[in-house]
């Protein structure tokens, strides 16, 4: 099963939600936003990570950089193109 991760940073806390290839959520959280808070969750909760979406802001190059440190597949993305696509489904 493939696993898709989504994260919402804030400067103390990042939520992350896991949802599978048809968009059902597998698991949600808060962690510190701390690289290696975010890793330790994703890791043990999704296993089989395909990608990991960040929304631009003002931490984002920062973390982009560490988790990609890490190894994790992540990009960056601009919410209004991420809206703008969906509502064209």
């Amino acid at each position: 099963m493939e696993h898709y991760v989504g994260l919402d940073v804030s400067l103390k806390l990042t939520s992350i939600c896991i949802v599978d290839r048809t968009g059902k959520v597998e698991r949600d959280g808060v962690v510190a936003s701390d690289p290696e808070a975010i890793a330790t969750f994703i890791k043990l909760h999704a296993p089989h990570l395909v990608r990991i979406g960040l929304e631009t802001g003002a931490t984002s190059t920062w973390l982009w950089t560490e988790l990609n440190k890490i190894g994790l597949p992540v990009i960056c993305i601009d919410a209004r193109h991420a809206k703008a696509v969906l509502k064209m489904q």
